[in-house]
């Protein structure tokens, strides 16, 4: 155990010395917590001291904490959003037919006071002065005893008690899998300040932001449970279930009605746990020497399921390391605990009643999370395309890796469902907050997959191999430092030498769309002619291949005026001819091509399919 706490104060130094390096800053959070579970009741009661460090050039005269478990009540902004909008999650509503009319209604509304979700504070002091506090739904506002002056240090001292709801989203108890508490974000969380402000987001059950520091939790609870968490457990040997080392009694006493786990994690933003009395606990050796958790019920029915997805996982991560970096920190716990899956600080919640596909896919997601929200942390909130997307990215690239039978373009079906959204009329740009699109499904298709087709058709733009380096020089370099979408084009742009600020522009702050259309072919004294039109408003490079009667292939390459960029030529063993660039102000483009109309079989617009053109049908020209 003083191996781990060595490994803990190495990584936190580390982080410490890379923060030191840089004119970048972000607040910290360092947390104690003392926490009783009552699991017959359902509720907990908890002391928690917050030294908060104030690294920013503003006077801070209130902070803002998070209490998500009052989102649980009848009457929360969760429960209005659930009843009102188009198309509810079915996780969050019950259908009931009134009159031949089906009529949704809110599973918040109809939990009973036993069953609701519920936070309170009392006794909030800072270095010792109470506070005045105001609780606005899930908010906290707390009005300092003293302002926090730019970089200096300061104490919250606060007592909680709370109460599990049932459970509906993410946190809960007893859910569907019969898993007992899954605790996430159950805590009072102090909300991001960055160079934006405050960020004290309702929760409506969306996304999440928050405040790197260190965690260490003590959780008291009914000595038969087994938990999952964040962070390293510190007292193994008096905890047993599969957490002691080998051959090391348990040192409990028999008659001991509660045990006290002791974790402790360095440099997260997010403290989460679940317990359940039937828990098995299985742990693997991953890459660079991580311990990977595997929680799950014993249920006969999915234990060959989650036995067969563990040294599956352990591949994943060792691809995730090569293709964006390596993870951080020595441990990762895959549990049985969510209501579908969702990514904390060195773990996951997920269901784990499923076929193992469904597993393995789920948790390939969850994983991917660890480096782009939980190294990099992005606000979710915000920009949920760069931390969803960018996983599912990772995700259809690390799957595609280990299928069996690859595919060329992994991220096709991404360009059908990008497309039939844009079809749709719904769609709404990036930048629209996570909580405020009109409908679910548009959230989620622009944030995991016109997120992820970002990535992809950024390898169109730049290459395949500028893509690769961009995104493992955009983990080093902005890991741990919260990175905005600029960061992302901006190393892109370094990386590659384009210029790329149209790009991030139009796909991500507009819902401009990329047609372009092959209008003509003609012949002109032996020469081919070929007239090319864009139709969208959002402008590309062009990669065009000709395929000739006698089954030779040909490309042409038009690159965009405004990337002053000259894209590599992505495949070697195919002639290539770079034409002159196509300015956005000219929607039509004319070349030719040296031989005559006859020789030529077929003209294809982009044949990767990884340009989000979204409609196909005029990219193509075949001779009759």
């Amino acid at each position: 155990m003083k191996k781990i706490l060595l490994t803990a104060c190495i990584v936190w130094n580390s982080f410490s010395l890379f923060a030191q390096n840089t004119s970048y800053w972000q607040q910290k959070a360092d947390y104690k917590m003392d926490v009783f579970m009552d699991t017959e009741r359902f509720q907990y009661k908890g002391k928690q001291e917050l030294i908060y460090t104030n690294n920013s050039a503003d006077t801070l005269k209130k902070v803002y904490y998070h209490l998500y478990n009052n989102a649980f009540q009848p009457g929360s902004e969760m429960d209005s959003r659930a009843q009102n909008i188009k198309d509810s999650d079915a996780r969050m509503v019950t259908k009931t037919k009134i009159d031949g009319t089906e009529v949704k209604q809110s599973r918040i509304k109809s939990l009973k006071p036993n069953e609701i979700g519920y936070l309170n504070i009392s006794n909030f002091k800072q270095d010792g002065v109470a506070a005045k506090t105001k609780t606005t739904g899930t908010i906290l506002e707390v009005f300092l005893a003293k302002p926090i002056l730019p970089h200096s240090t300061t104490t919250f001292t606060l007592n909680f008690d709370g109460q599990l709801p049932v459970q509906i989203r993410r946190s809960g108890r007893n859910n569907s899998e019969g898993v007992a508490l899954s605790m996430a974000q159950w805590y009072p969380k102090i909300a991001e300040f960055d160079f934006e402000g405050w960020h004290p987001d309702p929760y409506i059950a969306r996304e999440f932001h928050g405040v790197w520091g260190n965690f260490d939790v003590k959780i008291t609870i009914d000595k038969n449970y087994v938990l999952g968490a964040t962070g390293y457990l510190q007292n193994p040997n008096e905890i047993g279930h599969g957490y002691q080392e080998t051959g090391v009694e348990v040192k409990h006493p028999k008659k001991t009605k509660n045990l006290s786990w002791h974790f402790v994690a360095p440099m997260v933003h997010d403290f989460t746990w679940a317990a359940d009395k039937e828990y098995l606990h299985d742990v693997v050796k991953g890459p660079n020497d991580v311990d990977l958790h595997f929680l799950y019920k014993n249920n006969p029915k999915i234990i060959e399921n989650w036995k067969n997805v563990q040294p599956l996982m352990v591949k994943v991560m060792d691809l995730y390391n090569k293709h964006i970096g390596n993870y951080p920190y020595k441990q990762y716990s895959f549990i049985q605990g969510g209501d579908g899956g969702m990514e904390y600080a060195m773990c996951t919640l997920i269901l784990g009643n499923g076929t193992l596909e469904g597993i393995f896919g789920t948790a390939t997601h969850e994983l991917g999370h660890s480096w782009f929200q939980h190294v990099l942390a992005s606000n979710e909130s915000k920009h949920a395309w760069m931390d969803e997307g960018f996983t599912t990215y990772v995700q259809n690239l690390v799957t595609n890796e280990m299928a069996a039978k690859k595919v060329q373009n992994p991220f096709k079906q991404n360009y059908v469902l990008y497309t039939d959204l844009v079809n749709s009329g719904k769609e709404q740009p990036q930048t629209t907050h996570s909580d405020r699109y009109d409908e679910n499904r548009p959230y989620s298709i622009s944030s995991y997959i016109k997120g992820s087709i970002f990535l992809s058709q950024l390898g169109y733009l730049i290459g395949q191999d500028k893509l690769a380096e961009t995104i493992k020089r955009f983990y080093q370099d902005f890991k741990f430092k919260h990175p905005i979408p600029n960061d992302i084009k901006r190393t892109a742009e370094r990386v590659s030498g384009a210029e790329l600020d149209w790009y991030l522009t139009d796909w991500t702050q507009t819902t401009n769309t990329i047609d372009y259309g092959i209008t003509a072919v003609t012949e002109n004294d032996k020469n081919t002619v070929v007239n090319l039109e864009r139709i969208g408003r959002m402008p590309m490079p062009i990669d065009l291949q000709v395929e000739y009667v006698d089954g030779t292939v040909e490309s042409f390459y038009i690159p965009l005026r405004m990337m002053y960029f000259e894209k590599e030529n992505p495949n070697p063993d195919v002639k290539r001819t770079v034409l002159s660039d196509w300015a956005w102000a000219n929607p039509k483009y004319e070349f030719n091509i040296g031989k005559p109309k006859s020789t030529i079989k077929k003209i294809t617009i982009d044949p990767s399919g990884l340009m989000a053109d979204v409609k196909m049908t005029n990219n193509v020209f075949e001779m009759k």
